[in-house]
């Protein structure tokens, strides 16, 4: 998912779109997005992870930079944004992405999906208490714990034993960490910056692929397989990962912000984890146990309720009419 934000749309501007224009693309992002995690799975069946993410970053990267070629808009030349976003690429694309990967060679991809739903409860307390550009509240608490109440039931805390199912969620909690430590921090320092969507995204993307093209070959000790010694699979994964997941996928966020603004758009994230379970299950075969989806349902229902989605503490207004006689 990508971490690249937009000032939110005008209220007006986002009610008055109707609901044939912006659901269809919010569905295609959340089907875009929830593939994702089936296509680490394939790629990692012969790619370390940290080249599968390298090509991930290196295909968006490709896709997003023809697009500012398309709008004759150009990269940022403002040094500080390049800073900013050297940081951003790499907590929200090299590092998640690379988790990701790990994390699938140990778990199903379903699960991976699932975890990934829990970024909004993990973006919460970080704004609040580091970055300032939240503010808590009785009702985000309460939110946060029915959340947190969710991820024992996804990790199935009363029965795990350990070994590479546990290290395989723990790394996927860990890259959905890393996204939530993203999304603040870009609010924070490049929100406010003078340029287009595309061109920040670009930034942080080419970012990624200087961090990763350097780190893949030290950290796997081997060069990046060439193309033509994988299987056609895994380079459509790839290809997939990087031009829709990281390109298209991007495009058609932007076009949804526009429409109806930024916070509504980001109810795609109760949509994603249905795509990955199903294609999962579909196309992969994979497993899944009762309590998995129950408690990533119970994730999303903690997620609403710290968005202000639904409001279980909200007091009922009192009438002048019906007020109590003192």
């Amino acid at each position: 998912m990508s971490t690249a934000t937009t000032p939110d749309t005008p209220p007006d501007s986002a009610s008055s779109a109707p609901v044939r224009a912006w659901l269809p693309t919010m569905l295609a992002l959340a089907a875009i997005w929830g593939c994702s995690f089936l296509f680490i799975s394939v790629g990692v069946r012969e790619l370390p992870p940290l080249y599968l993410a390298l090509g991930r970053v290196l295909a968006g990267s490709v896709v997003l930079v023809a697009i500012l070629v398309v709008k004759r808009e150009r990269l940022p030349r403002d040094p500080r944004l390049w800073a900013h976003s050297f940081v951003v690429g790499a907590i929200g694309s090299a590092i998640p992405w690379t988790l990701f990967g790990y994390g699938e060679q140990r778990i199903p991809s379903l699960l991976a999906g699932i975890w990934n739903g829990i970024t909004p409860l993990i973006v919460l307390p970080i704004a609040v208490l580091i970055f300032r550009t939240e503010r808590f509240s009785a009702q985000r608490g309460f939110g946060l714990l029915i959340g947190f109440v969710g991820m024992l039931v996804v990790l199935g805390a009363w029965r795990v034993q350990g070994g590479a199912d546990l290290l395989g969620q723990g790394l996927c909690m860990l890259a959905a960490f890393f996204y939530g430590l993203a999304i603040p921090y870009q609010k924070r320092f490049l929100a406010g910056m003078a340029l287009s969507g595309t061109e920040l995204s670009a930034s942080l993307l080419l970012c990624a692929t200087v961090q990763l093209a350097i780190v893949a070959p030290l950290v796997t000790g081997q060069a990046p397989p060439a193309p033509w010694s994988l299987s056609p699979e895994v380079v459509l994964s790839v290809l997939a990962l990087g031009a829709l997941g990281s390109g298209l996928a991007f495009v058609l966020s932007m076009r949804n912000i526009r429409l109806i603004g930024a916070s509504r758009s980001s109810m795609v994230t109760y949509l994603m984890p249905v795509f990955s379970i199903l294609v999962g299950v579909i196309v992969l075969h994979e497993h899944i146990t009762w309590y998995q989806p129950v408690g990533g349902l119970v994730v999303l229902l903690g997620v609403a309720v710290s968005q202000g989605l639904l409001n279980p503490l909200r007091r009922k207004r009192v009438l002048p009419a019906e007020a109590p006689a003192t």
